[in-house]
């Protein structure tokens, strides 16, 4: 089994899809109307509309419904990172801090308000 992508269902559909784009600064791939996927090293961010949920899924997926689950991207410069987001008025939920496991993490919402973690490892 290869872990393959995970889904966004969102009800702004051109929102979310730019801010994934211009946070990963990778262009996405428009496969239907409503659907998008960003692929990135390893694993793709699929990012589909609401109205395609309802229509094919039975609305087994709803937007804008998750608090438990985190999207993570490793970064060379969280800073650098943070002061792009910053400027484009992206909510910050947690500034720059080192975790206690050395990651340096910044936590912020996507227009959806899911979770997304920009982090680096420690230099070893």
């Amino acid at each position: 089994m290869k872990f393959a992508s995970i889904r966004l269902v969102t009800e702004q559909f051109e929102a979310v899809l730019a801010f994934y784009q211009k946070l990963s600064g990778i262009e996405a791939s428009r496969l239907a109307d409503g659907f998008a996927e960003v692929r990135f090293e390893g694993a793709t961010l699929a990012i589909s509309s609401q109205q395609l949920v309802a229509r094919f899924n039975a609305g087994a997926a709803i937007a804008a419904a998750n608090r438990s689950a985190i999207l993570e991207f490793e970064v060379v410069d969280v800073e650098a990172v943070c002061d792009g987001l910053v400027q484009e008025n992206v909510e910050v939920v947690m500034p720059v801090t080192r975790m206690p496991w050395g990651n340096l993490s910044l936590l912020v919402r996507d227009p959806d308000g899911n979770l997304v973690n920009i982090f680096s490892k420690p230099i070893v």
